[in-house]
């Protein structure tokens, strides 16, 4: 009886702070000016939104409307993270993201500087919120969270400076300070931060000049990997503008933009990078831990509670955390001390110019100076246009470092001889324009292995300081090693590149295979036979093999002690891992690959080939599935080709692994490519306005 009272009075107690601090946690925002947008979307045979405006604004709103069609869900917990509300939308796992908004001061940055974004830029991000704030205005009941609209412009800007900062890395630094690990220093490979799990950083991206194809034309393979459902997932659209926003790609919910593909003159893909971007700074303290030494003076520490709203069950709750800034940025506080983050872009927002201008270039030299803006921390560009140039930029902010202190490890944060502000410019990134081997390309590897021997870029013409990382990956050596072989690529093989299953010799994957071969497992019948069935393996992950289960269940630890610069995994304790989960679970050790690695979204359930380091990339396995095989969730995502012809006319085809309508499952697009993808198929883009009207299958206005 006593447990019954204590459990009602714990619930009254819960039920009085949730209405007590609901007002606060849910207060709304001014909504974007008043405004008449004149937009029509038309949806092609696969569903994909084709948006035409008269102006560029006009098509952001039909954009924001057409991708609340397809996913509301997803463009709601976008909102949420800006609000720094994603906590009481999804619980403790949001509640993670809104510290760290407001760690970064990611919305403090936008309130201040909303102002002084372009007009015309400015415009953009008002029209998509406004396109959000029509549907859920037409659609209440699937508004997720009280008060969450209208949405403004300044939370699509704040999407942006929240999550710009992890393509680098900088949230395995966050999270290794705040558990009180060592950051993640440069081994002596030297490679750079990578993250900690290099199954979330991949991609692979192709550009070919005319004198390589031997159908004369210009190529671009964009083969970005990302997740297949949630906030970073790709979501494919069309657009077209009176002002001459004209573009065919893919973006992340809450982007007004396209962020990579093509307009009529040129085109751009992105692959991630891992410059050493971020600096730790340890803070020299008095004893109160309120201020600390800089430059001969004592400063005080900025501080501040927060409130974050947590959802438990029915109710949303606040968890009060505490913040701390120095001069040089953010400060993490565990048991060793207060250690202060200073990244590249922070506190600024041009990367929202910088993505609108790169999509309006009209050729190189314009194109060239809109990524002069300097607002995108990093990611490499692999470009291509309509002369036939191509060209790979090492895109990144780098520091403008001074010589004398160690940036891989921790700074002495009581001086400005090593604190820097800024960055360098466009002319100092790694870029290799129009090279004599006539391609380039990159799978997440350093920037001096992407164009073959006699076009590479010599490491040594570049600063230490700035970080550039030294990683090979199978990917890149297989395309590199590729593309050298064939002199006269055709479309065909070229495809047959972007998918090959295979791994080389020279890359990681065999000095792994060496030291599994090596290693004495006589003692261990099971093991021996897991040994031996390895030895048999033609180092394809086609499905044809025997081998190709166990081969890419060992490669997998492999690959991410490779990306982060670790030493191979212990033999005998990784075989014995996934030895056993083969026999416990399928009663055998040559499992074929086809019968484990699987697409799968509602009733569709496919077989598709590729590894975890393949350029037919299958990176993730969720071990969550009832028979315990592996779903893919992650790799080869958005697939787009892209080609000039000798004329310099455009044409593209593409492919997703599910469809448009990407959490609707009564709709029809919700799985219609699925079969394309595992084949390596594509379906046409239709860009010209001509053959979107023959392949037209709705039209409407929002």
């Amino acid at each position: 009886m006593r447990l019954i009272k204590w459990a009602a009075a714990i619930v009254a107690v819960l039920l009085v702070v949730a209405m007590v601090w609901e007002p606060v946690l849910a207060d709304q925002v001014a909504p974007p000016p008043d405004h008449a947008y004149d937009a029509r979307i038309v949806r092609d045979e696969y569903g994909v939104p084709h948006i035409f405006g008269k102006t560029d604004a006009d098509t952001a709103y039909g954009l924001a409307y057409a991708h609340s069609e397809d996913d509301f869900s997803t463009l709601q917990e976008v909102v949420a993270m800006t609000r720094g509300r994603s906590g009481a939308l999804i619980g403790s796992d949001g509640a993670k993201v809104d510290y760290i908004l407001h760690f970064l001061k990611a919305r403090e940055t936008v309130d201040r500087d909303y102002g002084k974004i372009p007009d015309d830029v400015r415009a953009m991000l008002e029209a998509y919120a406004a396109g959000m704030n029509r549907f859920a205005a037409q659609h209440p009941r699937e508004v997720r969270l009280r008060k969450l609209f209208p949405v403004n412009g300044a939370d699509v800007a704040t999407g942006f400076v929240l999550r710009s900062p992890f393509f680098f890395g900088l949230d395995q630094y966050i999270g290794n300070l705040t558990e009180g690990k060592p950051i993640p220093i440069e081994s002596a490979a030297p490679m750079t931060p990578a993250g900690s799990d290099p199954d979330l950083n991949g991609s692979n991206a192709f550009a070919v000049a005319p004198k390589r194809m031997a159908d004369g034309k210009t190529w671009l393979i964009s083969n970005s990997h990302q997740p297949y459902e949630g906030n970073v997932a790709w979501y494919e659209a069309v657009v077209h503008s009176g002002d001459g926003l004209d573009m065919a790609g893919a973006l992340f919910p809450g982007s007004p933009f396209v962020l990579l593909g093509h307009n009529r003159n040129l085109g751009w893909t992105n692959t991630v990078n891992h410059p050493d971007l971020v600096d730790v700074y340890k803070l020299a303290l008095d004893d109160s831990g309120t201020r600390y030494r800089f430059d001969g003076k004592m400063l005080p520490l900025e501080s501040k509670r927060i409130w974050l709203p947590v959802r438990f069950g029915p109710f949303t709750l606040p968890v009060p955390k505490m913040l701390y800034w120095s001069v040089h940025g953010p400060v993490i506080k565990n048991a060793r001390g207060m250690f202060a983050l200073r990244y590249a872009g922070i506190d600024q927002a041009k990367m929202l110019e910088q993505y609108y201008r790169i999509g309006k270039a009209r050729d190189w030299n314009e194109w060239s100076r809109a990524m002069n803006i300097g607002g995108i921390p990093a990611t490499n560009f692999i470009y291509a246009d309509r002369t036939g140039r191509i060209a790979y930029v090492y895109n990144a902010m780098f520091p403008p470092r001074k010589p004398g202190f160690d940036y891989r490890g921790i700074l002495p944060g009581d001086t400005s001889a090593d604190l820097w502000d800024g960055a360098l410019g466009f002319d100092a990134m790694p870029k290799i324009v129009d090279p004599k081997s006539g391609f380039v390309t990159n799978a997440n590897n350093t920037p001096f292995l992407s164009a073959g021997a006699g076009s590479e870029m010599n490491p040594a013409s570049y600063s230490p300081l700035l970080g550039i990382e030294r990683r090979l990956t199978n990917r890149g050596i297989r395309a590199v090693e590729l593309m050298s072989a064939d002199t006269s690529i055709t479309p065909e093989e070229l495809l047959t590149i972007k998918f090959d299953s295979a791994y080389s010799r020279n890359s990681y994957v065999g000095a792994w295979m060496a030291k599994i071969a090596a290693t004495d497992l006589k003692d261990s019948p099971q093991l021996a036979k897991a040994q031996a069935l390895l030895a048999t393996w033609d180092w394809k992950s086609d499905g044809k093999g025997g081998a190709d289960t166990l081969a890419e269940l060992m490669i997998r630890p492999a690959n991410r002690t490779n990306y982060n610069g670790t030493p191979l995994p212990d033999v005998r304790k990784t075989l014995q891992e996934w030895s056993d989960h083969l026999i416990k679970y399928f009663g055998r050790l040559d499992v074929p690959l086809l019968e484990m690695q699987r697409l799968r979204r509602g009733a569709v359930d496919l077989p598709t080939d590729g590894g975890t380091d393949a350029l037919r990339a299958t990176s993730i396995w969720d071990k969550t599935e009832k028979d315990h095989k592996g779903r893919v969730k992650h790799g080869d995502s958005f697939i787009m080709l892209i080609n000039w012809d000798k004329a310099g006319k455009v044409s593209s085809r593409s492919i997703q692994p599910y469809g448009a309508a990407t959490t609707r499952p009564e709709s029809p697009h919700y799985t219609d490519q699925m079969k394309l993808f595992v084949a390596k198929q594509f379906k046409p883009v239709h860009f010209e306005r001509a053959d979107l009207r023959a392949n037209a299958k709705r039209a409407y206005r929002p």
